[in-house]
């Protein structure tokens, strides 16, 4: 079901699963909450989970647009990780 939305248990553990060490990072972060939790598919919350195993800096340089997926990890480069980038770069 990566289509359907995501119950409030498992979006809770994804809250606790983004807390960064860098400010600039829960920016992003916060803002992609605040926008996007009550629409959040299975896939993308599975996207950001993925994400979230990144270091601080190299998820910084990707929500800058510093680097690409390619250049942070390749294996990373899938539709969903993509689609949550981009979410959390989106301006208000």
């Amino acid at each position: 079901m990566p289509d359907g939305l995501v119950d409030e248990r498992t979006l809770s553990r994804l809250k606790w699963r983004c807390r960064r060490g860098l400010l600039e990072n829960d920016l992003f972060i916060d803002r992609f909450f605040h926008r996007f939790e009550s629409s959040l598919t299975v896939k993308q919350a599975q996207g950001l989970n993925d994400l979230m195993a990144l270091s601080d800096n190299d998820l910084l340089d990707l929500n800058l647009g510093r680097k690409t997926l390619v250049q942070v990890q390749p294996d990373l480069v899938r539709e969903d990780i993509s689609e949550v980038l981009n979410m959390l770069r989106a301006t208000p």
